[in-house]
């Protein structure tokens, strides 16, 4: 199994397969209206209207699992995104990305790349202890902590990076210029 075979529900019911993306650059996120990393979204449509045009794709993914930061029905969610960040890039449907309602497409994320740490620095502390309360044993398996993970996918459809949400968005956006 590769990433191509896999697809991502759409908010209007219907599939998008990921071989739609084949010889693109994926950036892949689980992202929430409601969260301290929210305003990500301003240096994610930046690098989308940046890089769009050279093959990068976002695959937008709104998750309500962490604390019920993404309330609201998938049209409430793009709108929120439309009008608070001018995102141009398409939303997927609103879905879980861990436990036994996991879309595939996360399942397969995570066992191509684990959970590295939060790095350092006070959000980085504050995530762990955030992480630990949920799991005792966050440290050792490859489940999504949190909003605004980030998966990069290059154009051969390797999972090449996966970014925490207290990653530095200069470090994603290097790594997605890399490969453009």
């Amino acid at each position: 199994m590769n990433i191509y075979d896999l697809t991502v529900p759409t908010v209007n019911d219907g599939e998008k397969s990921l071989k739609d993306f084949e010889g693109k650059v994926m950036l892949i996120v689980n992202t929430a209206t409601g969260c301290g990393f929210t305003p990500q979204y301003e240096p994610i449509e930046a690098m989308y209207e940046k890089y769009h045009d050279q093959g990068l794709e976002i695959i937008d993914v709104p998750c309500n699992q962490f604390a019920n930061q993404t309330p609201g029905t998938d049209e409430e969610i793009a709108t929120f995104c439309t009008l608070n960040y001018s995102t141009k890039f398409p939303q997927m449907k609103k879905s879980d990305v861990n436990g036994e309602n996991a879309l595939p497409l996360f399942t397969y994320l995570k066992s191509q790349k684990g959970f590295e740490g939060f790095g350092k620095g006070a959000k980085a502390l504050m995530m762990a202890g955030v992480a630990k309360k949920m799991d005792k044993d966050y440290k050792n398996n490859p489940d999504i902590k949190w909003n605004f993970t980030k998966f990069v996918v290059d154009r051969e459809g390797n999972v090449v990076a996966r970014f925490e949400p207290t990653a530095d968005m200069k470090e994603v956006e290097d790594c997605v210029a890399s490969l453009i």
